[in-house]
């Protein structure tokens, strides 16, 4: 059963056939008919890689690697590495990406890229692919053919394998706590007041419902979000589609302080104001949402898959079990939120030893090592293990569940504006997105003052 379908319709302009085929085996168990197949892929893909990892003595790789909670445990796989190839590995960076894409740039500008092995991102890479060297010169072809084919479309830039993705496949869905849907009390306040059944939510407007009704500060939150960086204004951006409105216009001006952009920006304003947030979530990242959220003081949660495994660990969070997984809701526009991308693995072009540089990349998303990121909820990049991931969760009801979700969610996702200057729109936006939500300006004041500045750093890009 060999998978290679676009993950994405808008993405990569073709209908999302690999999800509904995903579902399909999902729900009907088909793997043990295509039993052979998979079998007979791993036997082609190992007798082709047959030098890899390769033999590399004394030889060190600098790398600088994304940091955070669903990203780190991957990082322990390096040691294996290390014993078979007799390289080493030396981590001078270890960062939220958004600090990361910051110490890059200031590499970049002082002439300091004299390090080899990177995390890169599919919306921050455009910014600098003139930097990273092209894999497919490092790696055998059939490799790269394991991967999802969309996923390495998305890696690619001006014909360079600039990036080999790692089962950090990105789009999100709305966790929440079951037990609050299950209350009865609950149910029967819920209905006097607002005239309709709590269930988990399926539109934006039902969650701004509920966030209100279940918050209890400072003790207990309705929801959360990220409040800064990107973080923010991706948040910002899938709202305003699912409002109706668009980022940027067919002519790649700005276009998003629109009544679309108010009604979006205003979601956030508006639980705010109501505390139906913790007053802190302006300067959250996705940590801080993971941390918050099994904590077991926040009723709903939009986050990404590689936090499912944590969110349901008994040893890491105090909602384990009682942890319920839906699609994204849908915005006024009937369109549910879908901003996504994926992670990976960069070799420089100064790398000294890309041949050893490559390897690495290699083995951090080979099979085993997305097996393992899979394992946790992340979404692979590699066809053999979305095999493994379905016949994983056949048997586990909560995997199913995040199965079923996160394939929803897919079908509707897309990536962001492709423009090379995107982060750097972000760090002008976020700004005025956080004055509207902490009640410094209007949100129509708030999104021209914003739209002027992205303006401006699209003409100096010479995209305008």
């Amino acid at each position: 059963m060999y998978i290679n379908e676009p993950l994405i319709s808008e993405l990569f302009g073709r209908a999302p056939a690999f999800f509904e085929s995903l579902g399909r085996r999902l729900m009907k168990n088909l793997l043990a008919g295509a039993s052979a197949g998979v079998i007979a892929l791993f036997a082609v893909g190992s007798a082709l890689a047959q030098d890899l990892p390769g033999k590399f003595d004394g030889v060190t790789i600098d790398a600088k690697l994304i940091g955070g909670q669903q990203y780190e445990k991957l990082y322990a796989r390096i040691g294996e590495w290390e014993a078979a190839t007799g390289a080493k590995v030396n981590v001078i960076s270890k960062k939220n990406h958004f600090d990361l894409d910051k110490e890059i740039k200031s590499d970049i500008a002082v002439g300091a890229l004299n390090w080899c092995v990177g995390s890169n991102h599919s919306s921050f890479a455009p910014q600098y692919p003139g930097i990273y060297t092209d894999l497919a010169a490092l790696l055998p072809k059939e490799e790269i053919d394991a991967f999802v084919d969309a996923n390495i479309s998305a890696s690619t830039l001006d014909g360079k394998l600039v990036m080999l993705p790692r089962a950090q496949f990105d789009v999100s869905a709305l966790y929440y706590q079951k037990s609050l849907y299950a209350d009865e009390d609950n149910k029967a306040k819920f209905k006097e007041k607002y005239g309709y059944d709590l269930t988990p939510p399926d539109t934006w407007q039902q969650v701004t419902d509920q966030a209100e009704f279940f918050a209890n500060p400072p003790d207990f939150y309705g929801t959360q979000f990220a409040g800064k960086e990107e973080a923010i204004n991706g948040r910002f951006y899938e709202m305003l589609r699912a409002e109706g409105g668009e980022y940027l216009d067919a002519d790649g001006k700005p276009a998003f302080n629109s009544e679309a952009g108010v009604r979006a920006l205003n979601w956030f304003v508006d639980l705010y104001k109501a505390k139906a947030v913790p007053a802190g979530t302006t300067n959250y990242l996705w940590d801080d949402l993971g941390q918050g959220f099994a904590s077991g003081t926040v009723a709903i949660n939009l986050d990404w898959p590689g936090w499912a495994g944590f969110f349901n660990d008994p040893g890491a969070s105090k909602v384990a079990g009682d942890v319920g997984v839906v699609a994204p809701p849908k915005g006024s526009s009937g369109a549910r939120t879908g901003w996504s991308g994926h992670h990976g693995f960069s070799v420089t072009e100064n790398c000294e030893n890309k041949k050893a540089a490559g390897s690495l990349v290699w083995f951090l998303t080979n099979e085993d090592s997305q097996k393992q990121e899979a394992a946790g909820g992340p979404l692979p990049t590699r066809d053999a293990v979305w095999d493994w991931v379905i016949a994983e969760a056949s048997d586990d009801p909560f995997r199913k569940e995040v199965l079923q979700a996160f394939q929803e969610a897919a079908k509707g996702a897309y990536p962001v504006p492709q423009s090379p200057s995107w982060i750097e729109i972000s760090n002008a936006v976020y700004p005025q997105l956080q004055a509207a939500i902490l009640g410094d300006k209007t949100p129509q004041q708030a999104l021209d003052d914003a739209a002027a500045e992205a303006t401006e750093i699209l003409q100096d890009a010479g995209e305008l």
